[in-house]
């Protein structure tokens, strides 16, 4: 029987994955980095999670592997960590490794001295010479020989990495006004890296980018220029009928390796989700596209059904492996097809590209080669189907049936407030937009969730596992938090939303806020002291937390009036706006932040009791605008509304729901019709 060590003890599924590994693993902790100093040896630090496909493979060659345990038991105090727990320790180690190598990614392997500077670092290493790589034992032996017989020259290297890692986050803010120009510059960089044959930006690995992808809608719907309208719709269109969408379930796989998306890697991350499911919602509402409906809808279906605790809060991922074997839940052999699906086989393959030969290593990945309507077409045509639609769902409903008796992927099923914050806000938004009560119900659920499980009196946490809430939070749990409760204040109107959203902003700004240069830190004022204090203002996988924190923060000075978010918001679009200029496509969601700052908010107020018709009415047609930078208020006569300037003096026209709107500074006259606000919104 294997013997469990130091990891036995944790509640993170990923360093649960590592406990009997007959590595000596510590988890981040003190008596790690005591012993690391009492002993003068270097520390292995090993940093992974759950889903990631290549941090498997590097514990099956190599942490699983006896003589290399022994080599690393031997010569290092080795630590893991799940970057989705800790990610401020993996952002000062990836910085790190980028510094030291020129790229980064995961698994990460990073060598410290005793005090926790790095000196040296990789990502996945072979266990033998392969791939153009030392292997990793060849590395364990060079890193451990070099820090006994060359201990100045690597504390020289450490020092100076140290003073690097420090810099690099520190932007100093800008004293040049915030004009349209950074807004025009950034459009312009990503239209050159634009793929006009298979949409996204760049070659492969080919990511998503819906934050860029709401930066050009949110261009669009300013400057009516129809070839930012393209750049979305052609990629929206392009990843949903790629491989990288999930046809039978629902959902999005993390990336594509290729630069058709067409073959993913597998596995599906809750943030993903959370941030296309709004972005395909938003589509849909500027081009009236069906299938982006569908693909925000099924997403969110696939959330609620496979990625959410019966409590109310999401899980965290679905890994890319499944039987050891990356993708294999996925995939599809032709023969099991036609044996599953009889008659209707071959016209599911005409249009899902099913072929004897398969497009993944012998198997299929389910896609759609052409445009959905040219393939509609084609494939009724040939198969000589009426309700060619009708048969294709029947198919998917078999087939997914037929999948769920496969071995699933395994699943993280930590719950994170800050993804949590992104998917409360998708819900939230797509219940209001769709009418789908069910989303918002789930929106408030695991809200109340993080506000009864993720509290330490008033103090934030980051992770929940096991009735457990670890870690104190970070920037980006209070920004997602707060900017998901002003999305769940717009689809539910009750305002007591509002109120904690203020106290999520406020508690905020008390500990996190540099007094001294402006924007916000990645830890708390009172956090572990760590190698570095870094500020994070590139949105990369995730937006970043002082981007968010500055779109929450204008959206509350929008509705309450409070000048103070302002101000925070401002100084942080200072800090980031000569990043923005240089390198736009790494700040896609501050590039929304700022187009909210400079072309203001539209300000829809609607009055009228909650239940009539006629307040339903102006609801949706405020929902139901294509403006995404709007804030919706509601103003009950039966309620005491809150004091905000905004609010005052609204109220209803001959006993009918009134709705008011405000634009650029200046209002439009009260609408009694929903037919007048849309027209109003409209044109606004």
């Amino acid at each position: 029987m294997k013997k469990s060590n130091r990891l036995i003890n944790e509640t993170s599924p990923y360093l649960l994955q590592h406990a009997y590994n007959p590595v000596d693993w510590y988890p981040w902790c003190n008596e790690a980095l005591q012993k690391a100093k009492a002993e003068d040896k270097p520390i292995l630090l090993s940093i992974g999670y759950s889903a990631c496909h290549w941090c498997h493979v590097m514990e099956r060659e190599s942490f699983e592997n006896e003589q290399i345990a022994d080599l690393m038991n031997k010569l290092f105090i080795c630590i893991k960590v799940d970057r989705e727990e800790r990610p401020d320790l993996d952002q000062i180690y990836m910085n790190a490794v980028q510094m030291m190598t020129g790229s980064g990614g995961w698994p990460l392997t990073v060598f410290l001295t005793p005090d926790g500077v790095p000196f040296y670092g990789g990502t996945y290493f072979p266990p033998v010479d392969k791939y153009n790589m030392p292997s990793f034992p060849r590395v364990l032996k060079s890193v451990a020989e070099a820090y006994k017989t060359r201990k100045h020259e690597i504390q020289s290297t450490a020092k100076e990495i140290l003073e690097e890692l420090n810099k690099v986050t520190s932007f100093a803010p800008s004293y040049e006004l915030l004009t349209e120009h950074i807004l025009r510059k950034a459009y312009h960089n990503l239209a050159q890296k634009y793929d006009d044959r298979y949409g996204g930006f760049g070659q492969a690995p080919k990511f998503p980018q819906p934050m860029n992808l709401n930066f050009l809608l949110q261009r669009y719907h300013k400057t009516k220029d129809p070839e930012c309208l393209e750049m979305v719709e052609h990629t929206l269109d392009c990843m949903a009928r790629g491989g990288i969408y999930d046809h039978l379930g629902g959902g999005f796989a993390r990336y594509s390796t290729d630069a058709k998306w067409l073959v993913p890697h597998f596995e599906k991350m809750l943030y993903d989700n959370a941030l296309l499911a709004p972005l395909y919602l938003r589509a849909y509402l500027v081009t009236k596209r069906e299938r982006f409906r569908k693909a925000c809808v099924e997403t969110l279906e696939w959330v609620l059904r496979e990625m959410t605790d019966a409590s109310g809060g999401f899980y965290s991922t679905l890994d890319a492996d499944s039987e050891g074997i990356e993708g294999k839940f996925y995939l599809w052999d032709k023969q099991e097809i036609d044996s599953l699906l009889g008659d209707q086989a071959a016209a599911f393959a005409c249009y899902y590209g099913v072929t004897t030969e398969g497009n993944f290593e012998g198997k299929n990945i389910l896609h759609i080669p052409r445009p959905i309507d040219e393939m509609l077409n084609l494939c009724a045509k040939k198969h000589k189907t009426a309700d060619f639609a009708a048969l294709l769902e029947s198919c998917r409903s078999k087939l997914l049936e037929a999948r769920a008796k496969r071995i699933p992927p395994g699943r993280d099923d930590k719950i994170l407030t800050s993804w949590n914050g992104l998917m409360i806000s998708a819900l939230a938004e797509a219940g209001a937009v769709l009418d789908r009560p069910d989303f918002i119900q789930a929106a408030v659920k695991a809200t109340e969730f993080i506000f009864s499980n993720c509290f330490k009196g008033d103090r934030l946490m980051h992770s929940y596992k096991n009735n457990t809430a670890k870690f104190d939070a970070y920037v980006e749990d209070y920004a997602y938090l707060s900017n998901a409760l002003i999305s769940l204040y717009e689809a539910t109107l009750d305002v007591s939303w509002i109120d904690r959203a203020i106290q999520l902003a406020d508690k905020m700004i008390e500990l996190f806020w540099d007094a001294e240069h402006g924007g916000f830190f990645f830890t708390a004022h009172d956090h572990e002291e760590l190698i570095a204090r870094l500020k994070d203002y590139t949105d990369d996988a995730t937006p970043s937390g002082n981007s968010i924190a500055a779109t929450a923060l204008l959206k509350l000075h929008a509705l309450t009036g409070e000048q103070k978010y302002e101000e925070k918001a401002v100084q942080v679009l200072r800090c980031a706006a000569q990043a923005m200029q240089r390198f736009p496509a790494g700040f896609g969601q501050m590039l929304c932040a700022l187009d909210i700052y400079l072309n203001r908010p539209t300000e829809i107020v609607i009055v009228g009791p909650r239940s009539r018709k006629d307040t339903q009415e102006l609801l949706r047609a405020a929902y139901s605008s294509a403006d995404l930078k709007k804030v919706i208020a509601f103003v009950s006569p039966q309620e005491q509304s809150r004091p905000w300037p905004l609010l005052e003096g609204r109220r209803m026209i001959d006993d009918k729901a009134t709705a008011y709107v405000c634009k650029d500074l200046a209002c439009q006259k009260p609408a009694t019709d929903a037919e007048e606000l849309v027209q109003q919104l409209t044109n606004s």
